[in-house]
């Protein structure tokens, strides 16, 4: 029997407007120190997220997304932050924050494979 690794994720939120308190799911964040695992997973439904309001910056939000994957990449590419250790990259993303971009609290979880955790953890919460 494959051996089960704990990881932690976080859902990736647009908060159009943060004192309505109104969010839409885009992506998830999974991190898995046992398998060396840092990334995130995200998507635009751009109708969806227009409903909110017809004033959001829907490439604006992209880059900012894509700002997560090159952190959990690491390297040069995400910038003073994406040279830190995984598990500071990753408390760095889920730190609380007031912007257009946020995350859930942080859960736990068990796999046996961290991209397949992250595939279905998206399927679930995203999609």
């Amino acid at each position: 029997m494959p051996e089960k690794h704990l990881f932690e994720y976080a859902t990736i939120r647009v908060v159009p407007r943060v004192e309505r308190e109104e969010f839409l799911n885009v992506g998830v964040i999974l991190y898995c120190p046992a398998q060396g695992f840092l990334r995130t997973l995200f998507e635009l439904n751009e109708t969806r997220l227009l409903a909110f309001s017809k004033k959001l910056d829907v490439i604006e939000i992209q880059e900012r997304l894509r700002v997560f994957e090159k952190i959990c990449a690491g390297g040069k590419m995400g910038g003073v932050i994406g040279q830190l250790p995984l598990a500071s990259r990753f408390r760095w993303l889920t730190a609380a924050r007031s912007t257009v971009i946020q995350t859930s609290g942080v859960h736990p979880g068990l796999c046996t494979n961290s991209e397949q955790a992250l595939l279905r953890l998206h399927a679930q919460l995203v999609l």
